[in-house]
């Protein structure tokens, strides 16, 4: 079993991911090359942790934060390490500099998951003695409520690589996905960059507001998405199943598509509009209150989740 965990990179992402292990009984080592960046996470460890006491999604949050330490240099946060989640800054050129530095400490037995949201690991690890044993584990943050994590292999990623991250991956209560092959943003932003751009083109159209577009999803197809994903909702959606409902709309959803196309940049002008609505609704004082309703809205559905199972 693995046991002890190293978190690189202490950021909203890394300290979510600190929660997860050591709420799964591991011991955690969290570093960052700030200082300040770890005593933040600690604290917003601490405050996500009593929250989810409140929700049944943790049962001894004090035993939890105990078993997350801070490592005053990367070498301490590896040694003894069985797995690494790195979640530093989301630029090529950073990761790769800091995996060399990895690639300098690094136990010679050590799984690197990276929590890149879009850049293949082939990107910084080539050439690495670690790079082997290097791959994607892409969580959907916080993944301490929501439980999805893409793993993506390099090419040259070991095949037992891979196997260790995905059972780890299972024994601390998160639900992989493993992707065949390295692409650009793998399944989740490759979906929501589809969405977004439609979302995108009919405001900009004036075909509705960014609020009712929102509204589209979270009173209606999110509605379903919460607990089945697109495959099963049009599965359940025709009397003969799939096959049923491709033959009966495929033509039509086609004919939507074509007329999207092709995909152009957001402007500028789109952006500010729909910032704008955003702010009219939030004002920016108010988004960490609102991100904190949003992450007890999502304790809460996990805990519906636990409860009522498959």
């Amino acid at each position: 079993m693995l046991t002890k965990v190293a978190i690189l990179g202490a950021g909203l992402v890394g300290s979510a991911w600190a929660i997860v292990f050591a709420r799964a009984g591991r011991n955690v080592s969290l570093f960052d090359g700030e200082a300040e960046q770890s005593s933040q996470a600690m604290a917003r460890v601490a405050e996500n942790m009593r929250e989810l006491v409140g929700f049944g999604l943790i049962d001894d949050a004090e035993a939890a934060l105990a078993r997350i330490s801070i490592a005053g240099s990367l070498g301490e946060a590896l040694e003894g390490a069985n797995y690494a989640q790195e979640s530093v800054f989301e630029r090529a050129d950073v990761k790769t500099e800091f995996y060399k530095e990895i690639d300098k400490v690094a136990p010679a037995d050590l799984v690197i998951g990276s929590s890149s949201s879009g850049i293949p690991a082939s990107v910084f690890t080539e050439g690495l003695d670690c790079a082997p044993r290097c791959l994607i584990a892409h969580p959907i943050n916080p993944p301490y409520v929501i439980p999805l994590v893409e793993i993506v292999p390099t090419p040259w990623t070991d095949d037992a690589a891979v196997q260790t991250c995905w059972d780890f991956m299972i024994e601390v209560g998160m639900e992989p996905v493993r992707l065949t092959r390295e692409v650009d943003g793998f399944i989740a932003n490759r979906l929501q960059a589809a969405l977004l751009w439609e979302a995108f083109r009919l405001l900009e159209a004036g075909i509705a507001t960014a609020e009712d577009i929102d509204k589209t999803i979270s009173e209606g197809l999110g509605r379903r998405w919460t607990f089945i994903g697109p495959f099963q909702t049009i599965d359940l959606n025709a009397p003969g199943g799939l096959e049923d409902y491709a033959a009966r709309l495929g033509a039509g959803f086609f004919e939507f598509v074509k007329q999207g196309e092709p995909a152009e940049p957001w402007s500028d002008a789109v952006i500010a509009k729909a910032h704008g609505e955003m702010r009219e609704k939030l004002p920016l004082k108010d988004q960490p209150a609102r991100q904190a309703w949003r992450d007890k809205r999502l304790m809460a559905l996990a805990k519906h989740f636990q409860e009522v199972g498959e």
